[in-house]
């Protein structure tokens, strides 16, 4: 049984990670307002207290980051800096402040998601962020200490999200979120590093 600590449990995915391996392991769920323990992810002092609280776990699962859409001729600056606080350097950053945490052979598993593969009007931001975590987690995984692995969730829209955002996803498959789950398990449970797992 392993301690697993989901930042961002109490969201779609993060609530069907968490029915796929409570059976099996200590699930403890963070998010900013509610679950288990709270944590505001772009501030790295609340992440450390998050931690220092939880104490030492097996693996940490990151399914949060919220990003501005908007075409790009409105995009400015400030706007971009919202995707990169809260869905790209939160999650680094709940793996640099995370290391020392994780037990020997551990692992973290991301979310980034399709669009920096399959990109759509208005959703420059969500492409930038989502390649960036990608390629971090390749980058990362040849130099995490101590046997622990790196791997990142990357699927298509879900089907529970297609009221709310499919007019930006026109014309793609969806998958639901127990199926995006199975990549989360797969992350945890095998053995594999630097992956980033498609769910299309």
């Amino acid at each position: 049984m392993k301690k697993i600590l989901i930042v961002g449990g109490t969201g779609t995915i993060g609530k069907a990670v968490a029915e796929k391996l409570l059976t099996r392991h200590e699930i403890i769920v963070a998010s900013h307002n509610h679950g288990d323990i709270q944590v505001d992810a772009i501030d790295k002092t609340s992440i450390e207290h998050m931690y220092k609280a939880v104490g030492k776990i097996d693996a940490v699962i990151i399914t949060i980051g919220y990003i501005h859409f908007a075409p790009l001729m409105e995009m400015k600056d400030e706007l971009y800096q919202i995707g990169l606080r809260n869905k790209l350097m939160s999650q680094v950053n709940l793996v640099l402040y995370g290391l020392k945490y994780v037990n020997d052979y551990g692992s973290f598993t991301l979310t980034s998601g399709i669009l920096n593969r399959d990109p759509v009007r208005g959703g420059s931001s969500a492409s930038m962020v989502n390649g960036a975590l990608d390629s971090f987690t390749k980058a990362a995984a040849i130099e995490m200490p101590r046997g622990i692995r790196i791997n990142t969730v990357s699927p298509t829209v879900l089907t529970e999200s297609v009221e709310r955002f499919g007019s930006c996803f026109l014309g793609f498959e969806t998958v639901s979120a127990m199926q995006v789950a199975n990549a989360y398990v797969k992350s945890i449970e095998g053995a594999q590093t630097g992956q980033i797992y498609v769910v299309e």
